[in-house]
């Protein structure tokens, strides 16, 4: 029978207090690095700084994570793809309209990403993504893709049960990116993007885009299952009689 964790703190408090820094170790690096890369972006963080902030040797910090690129994947993870598992049970759970799924998903980001430090991550692949594709394509695969996936599902969701027209979702997907996006740069960007005098609520101004976007997209009275599909020739008023 296994001896008590608890037990073996009494007996050894010097050692077990070792284990239990060893063991919190990863989360405490992938916390400063996350700091860093964003306060810094990722060319201009160092392994040696990062390892600073934790407290640690960057010998250690290589230990856990062979090379920053792998760390920095590792902090994406942490804060970002890592969350889809948890998103995609809500989904699968939620009960209401998917107008409300959709204003839920767009304040629930906000809460759990937008207004933490991890959003962050988004401004620098923007801005550093070009420098290193194969960061830049982890990201997609990892964020951008499951993140549209989700999306996707939410709109056709709303499609299948005759709550929203049938629009084209490869596109109209952007337009709920869109104002996050806006937010993410708003945030991380010394606020630069607005005009400095009104104030700007993330939290009423996401509301209000989620509102736009759903009046666009609701299934207005005058639409019939049959409505003409943009871009083919009337078949009904005006025809020729």
């Amino acid at each position: 029978m296994p001896t008590p964790r608890s037990f073996v703190d009494k007996l050894c408090p010097v050692r077990s207090k070792r284990e239990r820094r060893k063991e919190a170790r990863p989360g405490e690096l992938l916390a400063a690095a996350l700091d860093l890369f964003v306060e810094k972006g990722f060319a201009a963080t160092r392994a040696e700084e990062v390892a600073a902030r934790a407290g640690v040797s960057k010998g250690t910090l290589f230990l856990y994570f062979p090379s920053k690129e792998e760390l920095f994947k590792a902090v994406v993870v942490e804060n970002l793809s890592g969350r889809f598992s948890e998103w995609n049970d809500e989904f699968e759970a939620f009960e209401g309209t998917t107008a409300d799924m959709l204003r839920y998903c767009m304040r629930v980001w906000w809460e759990r990403v937008g207004m933490t430090k991890a959003s962050g991550l988004t401004k620098l692949m923007m801005s550093e993504g070009t420098n290193f594709p194969d960061l830049a394509e982890f990201y997609r695969q990892e964020v951008v893709r499951p993140g549209h996936v989700l999306l996707r599902r939410i709109l056709q969701r709303g499609i299948d049960r005759g709550e929203f027209a049938p629009v084209d979702i490869d596109h109209a997907i952007y337009a709920v990116v869109a104002p996050m996006m806006f937010l993410m740069l708003w945030k991380h960007s010394a606020m630069i993007c607005v005009d400095g005098q009104a104030s700007l609520d993330p939290e009423k101004y996401l509301a209000t885009q989620a509102e736009t976007v759903l009046y666009g997209l609701t299934r207005r009275p005058e639409q019939r299952q049959d409505a003409q599909t943009p871009g083919e020739p009337s078949t009904g008023a005006g025809r020729a009689t």
